[in-house]
């Protein structure tokens, strides 16, 4: 029995010690702009997106994203800034509009959560918009915003809506409040030290037509070696931390 404790207490030692080498992997990597992947839980979406900081987007990043992830490619912003841009979720844009059939809106998610979508933009600088290079532009360019001293000007004069890349609004409270792929992409470039606006993207498999898998996931992790984040461990990091 004192062996087998022993074991479950070294195990378990080993494996915090792994997911904080992993966690500071993974802030590393969005500091040097690298990518990482995030998993929420097999509880909620069960899906693991690429993440990258926003500011350090390039048409590079895009593409992978496009190639490799092949979800919606989508600018997650901190609650604070979009509250600065005067941003609200779609789904109080519409319930305030003059839409005739407000059923259509949607509630709450298969999953339990309010969407997070907002306004869909194009930087006025791109021409279709949905190009590497327009995207690219959207994206770096939405996060250079954070720092500039009137935000609500410099958004209505450099974006126009609709667009191709959808903004989506973290939570007040981020994971206090909500534990999905908005808040904690959001959360991790906050403790990064980063710009608080992340591009994120769904990763989807080809071969079974649904979201890939865990397993598939941690292969291509290992692969092109690249951190993967598991959602609950980082909100057990973000409640002691």
């Amino acid at each position: 029995m004192m062996v087998i404790t022993n074991f479950l207490v070294n195990f378990i030692i080993s494996s915090s010690w792994f997911f904080h080498m992993s966690l500071e992997d993974a802030l590393q990597s969005l500091k040097r702009g690298e990518f990482i992947l995030l998993f929420d839980s097999a509880g909620r979406e069960n899906e693991i997106d690429m993440v990258v900081a926003a500011e350090f987007v390039t048409p590079e990043h895009v593409a992978r994203m496009r190639q490799h992830a092949g979800g919606l490619l989508c600018i997650a912003i901190d609650n604070a800034f979009a509250t600065s841009l005067d941003l609200k979720y779609m789904h109080e844009i519409l319930a305030d509009s003059t839409l005739s059939n407000k059923g259509m809106i949607m509630g709450l998610a298969p999953y339990g959560d309010h969407p997070t979508f907002s306004l869909s933009v194009n930087h006025y600088q791109t021409y279709t918009g949905i190009t590497d290079k327009d995207r690219a532009l959207t994206i770096s360019e939405m996060a250079k915003i954070f720092s500039v001293e009137n935000k609500q000007k410099k958004f209505t004069s450099s974006f126009k809506t609709p667009g191709h890349v959808p903004l989506l609004i973290a939570s007040k409270g981020l994971l206090s409040a909500r534990q999905g792929h908005t808040e904690m992409s959001v959360y991790l470039a906050q403790i990064a030290g980063l710009t608080p606006v992340t591009a994120i993207c769904e990763m989807m498999d080809a071969e079974t037509y649904v979201a890939l898998s865990v397993d598939k996931a941690e292969k291509y992790a290992k692969q092109n070696g690249i951190p993967l984040i598991d959602g609950k461990e980082l909100l057990e990091y973000a409640k002691v931390n």
